[in-house]
């Protein structure tokens, strides 16, 4: 008999008990119809396979608030939702703050110059200063993440760029991707570098 045989309450039930498998099989049974209901609010397949990623993360890591005499599928796909939710509404922050930024550009100056190019030398230092941090930061990161993050924060590459340059796979992109950017979060929370 294998996981797969297993109902689903027993695969909650084997989870909780740090059963590997139990996951692998709980994830195998509902990767296709989380991916399913999420799929029709990105226009990005990496916008996907990353809500994906986190609403399988966010179960797991909460399982044990799961009632586990209700049914998981309906509580897997309410996080699910939630998450593509959370995720468009940084999608749309972002892209506001992109469309601002381009308003800028093409209104100009009276003298013509062109406002990106026109910064004080008061906020060229401050973004030079900030640059500079954030590299420091990125420098103190694991081997592992720092040629990803790199790649992602200051030479704004894709997922799928970022695999294909460095020979690895696109969940292993996201992965370290997603952990880079918590070891950052954490490192600048306690301002290690100065």
């Amino acid at each position: 008999m294998g996981y797969l045989d297993f109902s689903e309450k027993e695969l909650v039930l084997r989870a909780l008990h740090g059963d590997q498998m139990a996951y692998r099989a709980l994830y195998q049974i509902h990767e296709k119809a989380i991916r399913g209901r999420i799929s029709g609010y990105f226009k990005w397949k990496a916008d996907v396979d990353d809500v994906v990623s986190e609403s399988f993360q966010k179960a797991f890591a909460n399982l044990g608030s799961f009632d586990i005499e209700r049914e998981f599928r309906p509580w897997l796909h309410t996080i699910a939702t939630r998450t593509a939710l959370d995720h468009l509404s940084r999608i749309k922050r972002e892209d506001e703050k992109k469309e601002g930024i381009l308003l800028k550009a093409s209104e100009g100056t009276d003298d013509g110059q062109d406002p990106l190019t026109d910064v004080s030398p008061e906020e060229e230092i401050i973004n030079d200063e900030n640059h500079q941090r954030l590299m420091a930061f990125i420098e103190e990161l694991s081997p592992r993440y720092k040629d990803v993050m790199i790649k992602y924060m200051i030479e704004e590459l894709e997922y799928e760029e970022i695999a294909k340059v460095l020979g690895l796979e696109l969940n292993t992109v996201r992965t370290r991707i997603r952990r880079g950017k918590q070891q950052l979060a954490e490192m600048m929370l306690r301002g290690e570098i100065e």
